[in-house]
């Protein structure tokens, strides 16, 4: 897993409620085996108008929204079913941070454990972050807590474990991993019933 520490970028608001694992990628798009690839798929059926055929409307479509790193959206965000492929979609078109006012557990769960800062920020300061220009830059400090821009700070609270992997960029198997010398010993001490 990458570090995070500090990310400094654009956004893009989606200040929607509600928005479900499935309107983040479609079932239709389950079929990689890999976590690359879906990125082009994110928000599909709000993206496209037909198959492959972009919506000038919608904000990803935008030119002047490419390469935002922080998305910016409403409550309950990643509510539905427990596809993993969601996270996988919003990394793969390159969001590193979600700001919204809630999650589902199983989407936060999924969010720490493949490196898709989820923060939870109150609507009045959501709808200040959502109203930034498209080329405006947001800061988010994580080993301060706090997401800065246009002078204004918001404090937000994350688990003590999770703040640390993040940071340190360690998902489960590199914390497993930091154990391998006593891992080893203990097997070496099991007895050999061959």
């Amino acid at each position: 897993m990458e570090p995070i520490t500090t990310i400094k970028g654009t956004s893009i608001p989606i200040m929607k409620e509600n928005i479900d694992t499935d309107q983040l990628i479609p079932k239709q798009f389950l079929k990689n085996i890999l976590k690359v690839g879906y990125g082009r798929n994110l928000f599909y059926d709000w993206r496209y108008t037909s198959p492959n055929k972009p919506n000038p409307d919608f904000i990803l479509n935008k030119p002047e929204r490419q390469g935002a790193e922080i998305l910016v959206t409403g409550d309950n965000f990643g509510c539905g079913s427990s596809r993993e492929h969601a996270v996988w979609a919003l990394k793969d078109w390159g969001f590193k941070v979600v700001i919204a006012g809630g999650y589902s557990d199983i989407f936060y769960m999924n969010s720490t454990k493949n490196g898709l800062l989820a923060i939870i920020l109150p609507e009045n300061e959501r709808e200040i972050l959502a109203a930034a220009p498209a080329d405006a830059d947001i800061t988010v400090d994580l080993p301060n807590q706090e997401v800065r821009y246009d002078g204004q700070t918001f404090k937000f609270d994350i688990d003590p474990l999770w703040k640390h992997k993040f940071v340190n960029g360690l998902d489960d198997i590199a914390i497993t991993m930091q154990y391998e010398d006593q891992i080893e010993a203990f097997e070496a001490q099991i007895p050999n019933f061959n």
